[in-house]
């Protein structure tokens, strides 16, 4: 006996029917929308087969939504839908950016950020166009093939959701610091991996050993490196880092063991060894790959607290709790600040003190 479809086209009524034997109209004869959870267990060689016999014109489309009524006149449809053309399936994910220097470029660069991910994925970008129907803002279309072995509709169009969120936070030209950590916050920590390390983005791959003195001194000079730094940074535990020519890239996702603790250690090491304290500094756990990571924001920080003293240092492998370490963030790598620098800010201070002319925090 032939198993059952998880998804069949009724000709009669136009209809795609579910293997609950709920039924999803459409806007129009190529256009049908579904909700988000009819995809569960929704295997693409059914779809395929559905939409193959109710395509009437070149393209058959299946919009998605959230909303509970499914009703293709009033609910809104996700940016993210599918598509039958030419016998295969694709998902299209649109978004709107407001500039562009060249359309073929700015195709270009949309496909080139993408490709790590996807690829990881098994999937990767067939089309990338600017929408004719769109000019204030600028609606693009992206579409990406994926891979259907071992993998329901709901998977793929997860992959379209983090495809999105990516195209969305690199819009304005490059990812941000600020743009990062949405995408972390979203729980699509995914999309980074391909993306380079760089002046304000740091990986981790296992916890800090915050038990011990040189844990808590390496925790304390990783958010002291961006402390001092222009931009501030963004240090993710729990992610890998690759060294590749020219730099390093973030290669994989590590999630990390926490518990009610995991948060506070982070807090307590960094108080107990790092001065003055960073102003607005956020330590939170973000979901990742069915686990957590933990991330360390440190927002741009005032010039007149700076430089941020980090009490102890890692000399030749040994512990010097005795000593201060003062470290920035340059490029990929760190640099001790030098000093001719701390002396000359210390002169300063001195000099508006012999004045009486003391700095406000």
């Amino acid at each position: 006996m032939e198993p059952a479809k998880s998804v069949r086209f009724n000709r009669d009524l136009h209809k795609l029917i579910l293997a609950n034997g709920q039924s999803r109209n459409g806007f129009d004869v190529d256009n049908f929308l579904v909700h988000v959870n009819d995809l569960i267990g929704m295997q693409p060689s059914d779809l395929k087969a559905a939409l193959k016999r109710a395509m009437d014109g070149e393209e058959v489309t299946v919009n998605v939504t959230h909303d509970d009524s499914v009703d293709d006149e009033y609910s809104i449809a996700e940016p993210i839908s599918i598509k039958f053309s030419d016998g295969q399936l694709s998902i299209s994910a649109s978004f709107a950016t407001d500039e562009y220097d060249d359309e073929e470029a700015t195709a270009e660069s949309f496909s080139t950020l993408l490709t790590p991910y996807l690829k990881r994925h098994r999937a990767s970008v067939t089309n990338v166009e600017m929408n004719p129907n769109y000019y204030h803002p600028l609606v693009w279309d992206v579409e990406i093939s994926c891979s259907p072995r071992a993998r329901d509709m709901a998977d793929l169009f997860r992959i379209g959701e983090g495809a999105l969120a990516l195209l969305q936070a690199f819009a304005s030209g490059e990812l941000t610091r600020e743009t990062t950590l949405d995408l972390l916050r979203s729980g699509n920590a995914q999309v980074l991996i391909g993306q380079e390390e760089g002046p304000w983005l740091d990986v981790k791959s296992a916890h800090y050993n915050l038990q011990s003195p040189s844990g808590k001194i390496s925790i304390a000079q990783a958010v002291a490196r961006f402390a001092n730094a222009e931009h501030g940074g963004i240090v993710v535990v729990g992610m890998r880092g690759k060294k590749v020519p020219g730099g390093e890239i973030i290669s994989d996702i590590c999630p990390v063991p926490v518990n009610g603790r995991t948060l506070r250690s982070y807090q307590t090491a960094i108080e107990q060894h790092l001065y003055p304290p960073p102003d607005y500094l956020d330590i939170e756990l973000v979901p990742a790959d069915g686990g957590s990571l933990v991330v360390l924001h440190i927002p741009p920080q005032p010039e007149e607290h700076k430089p941020f003293l980090v009490h102890g240092a890692i000399v030749d492998g040994s512990v010097e709790g005795a000593f201060i370490s003062i470290v920035r963030r340059r490029g990929e790598s760190s640099i001790p600040i030098t000093a001719p620098a701390v002396h000359a800010t210390l002169a300063a201070g001195r000099a508006l003190l012999r004045r009486g002319e003391i700095p406000k925090n």
